[in-house]
């Protein structure tokens, strides 16, 4: 029986009969979950630990710390300096400049927000109107209609039928006829 060869590190050599595979294993984290530090953070934006110090102090970003003070930043931290990069960088704007983009970007959102809230508001105070408006027709068993030149709603039996405008006919002596109209 043959042993399988050996690399000069004491892992089988790829030339023998045995493979080993290698495995992979993936973390799935939060985006919001603090877990890089202030030097993996600089490498991924692709600057330097001092302009991200530079960065929180004037409140761009905000990493979250560890019990001991370390500061962690999140992949969303990440992505931030990554689009203050692009801001100064490729759009020429200085820091006050990315501040207020930033600030008038969470006002968006938070508008947006809002809006599809009391969209989705008065969509079901929509639905519960018209599930009134038939509750109340099927409760009266008749046809609602408007009154007149009124926007008062009335049930259909409860109008009472408009008299015929009446004619009178006046018959004068020398035999002509008038009539009139109320």
């Amino acid at each position: 029986m043959s042993r399988p060869r050996r690399a000069a590190n004491g892992r089988p050599s790829s030339r023998g009969k045995t493979t080993e595979r290698a495995t992979v294993a993936r973390v799935e984290v939060e985006m919001t979950r603090g877990v890089f530090m202030i030097s993996v953070a600089a490498e991924l934006a692709d600057m330097h630990p001092q302009t991200l110090r530079m960065y929180e102090a004037r409140g761009l970003i905000e990493p979250k710390r560890s019990p001991k003070g370390t500061r962690l930043y999140s992949q969303a931290d990440v992505d931030r300096l990554r689009r203050i990069q692009e801001m100064t960088g490729d759009l020429g704007l200085n820091l006050a400049g990315v501040e207020r983009v930033l600030e008038l970007e969470a006002q968006l959102e938070r508008a947006t927000r809002r809006l599809e809230a009391l969209e989705r508001r008065s969509e079901r105070m929509r639905a519960e109107m018209a599930a009134e408006v038939d509750a109340v027709r099927r409760s009266l068993k008749a046809e609602i209609v408007p009154y007149r030149s009124s926007t008062d709603l009335v049930r259909a039996s409860d109008v009472a039928p408009r008299p015929a405008p009446r004619r009178t006919i006046r018959v004068e002596r020398d035999g002509g006829t008038q009539s009139s109209s109320d």
